[in-house]
């Protein structure tokens, strides 16, 4: 069973950042590794690994250690919540009350990672939200094994009755559900982009933290999975929503989310790429790197864009704060 994980990465070096995957351990120092090419940018840090045990937890396999964290920020909470994969019993019930053949095998229906300013409003991340964005009625990907994967996984869900054509990648393109009682962010089409120059700027991680949504190995003919990320500056928070798509011998898909924002100003920027290549069309590229998605990505051709402005509701008087400490701005 494959997985892709990060960690945070230490060893000053310039302050330009090189991405790896490994966590080496040097003598009460751990040096903590994150593949930040799929971010936009890199960064290193170091990190005393007996100071800081939040680090070695990052080193466990995401999804099977349960946590719940909090990290606050001026008016700002990050909440990621992580716990096992859900019991059958609860996949059943959930696939039937979303109208759904089957779930994914690894379904983190109770992870989520949040984004909450104190007045309410916000933004967070679930598998729920994103399998609605799921096609259930025709499936989007032709294979040999297509009609045999779905008999087999008849055999064993709750429904018992015929499987439905649906699409049986798991392909969404979830960007986040928006949140909030009485205030809500704003979402409009903007000419704004994330500034990765300004990312490549060397600033501290003050929190670092990734959550496995979902993961399905397609019986065993490739992988579809779901994992969301973020980092945490003293100026600004980054974060990414990837969905990756393996069918062997067919395509790859990748879904990307970014979300940004700097501290003094009264909106996000998010941005969502969508990339896709026939594999007959990745002859060029070795095959091994057709497992890693930071390294995949660069030959796939986008397919769609979307560059949105998460616009913050109008408050009397806002916190619009840099993580470091709050800072009065009357919105318009």
């Amino acid at each position: 069973m494959r997985r892709e994980h990060a960690c945070l990465f230490a060893s000053r070096k310039s302050g330009v950042l090189t991405g790896r995957k490994d966590c080496q351990l040097n003598i009460g120092v751990t040096r903590l590794v994150t593949e930040f090419p799929g971010w936009g940018y890199e960064s290193e840090e170091v990190v005393d690994a007996g100071a800081d045990p939040f680090c070695l937890n990052n080193m466990m396999i995401h999804g099977f250690k349960s946590s719940n964290q909090d990290f606050n920020f001026g008016p700002w909470k990050v909440t990621a919540i992580k716990n096992h994969i859900m019991k059958s019993a609860d996949v059943e019930k959930l696939a039937e009350d979303m109208a759904m053949p089957c779930l994914p095998e690894m379904m983190f229906g109770d992870n989520v990672l949040r984004i909450q300013h104190s007045s309410g409003f916000g933004i967070e991340f679930n598998a729920k939200d994103a399998l609605k964005r799921v096609n259930k009625y025709q499936g989007a990907v032709k294979v040999a094994c297509a009609e045999e994967w779905q008999e087999s996984r008849s055999e064993s869900e709750h429904s018992k009755e015929v499987v439905k054509p649906y699409d049986w990648t798991y392909t969404t393109d979830y960007k986040g559900t928006l949140i909030g009682d009485n205030l809500m962010l704003n979402a409009v089409q903007t000419e704004e982009r994330i500034n990765t120059e300004k990312l490549k700027t060397r600033e501290q991680i003050m929190f670092f933290e990734e959550v496995l949504l979902f993961e399905d190995e397609l019986h065993d003919h490739g992988v579809s999975s779901l994992s969301v990320k973020i980092r945490v500056m003293p100026s600004s928070f980054f974060l990414l929503l990837r969905f990756f798509l393996r069918v062997d011998g067919v395509l790859i898909r990748m879904n990307d989310t970014r979300l940004y924002h700097e501290g003094d100003q009264a909106f996000m920027l998010r941005e969502y790429t969508s990339r896709e290549s026939k594999i007959s069309s990745l002859s060029h590229v070795p095959p091994p790197i057709y497992t890693e998605p930071n390294e995949i990505s660069q030959y796939l051709p986008v397919t769609q864009t979307l560059y949105e402005k998460l616009e913050f509701p109008p408050l009397p008087e806002a916190e619009v704060t840099t993580p470091g400490g709050p800072t009065n701005v009357a919105q318009p």
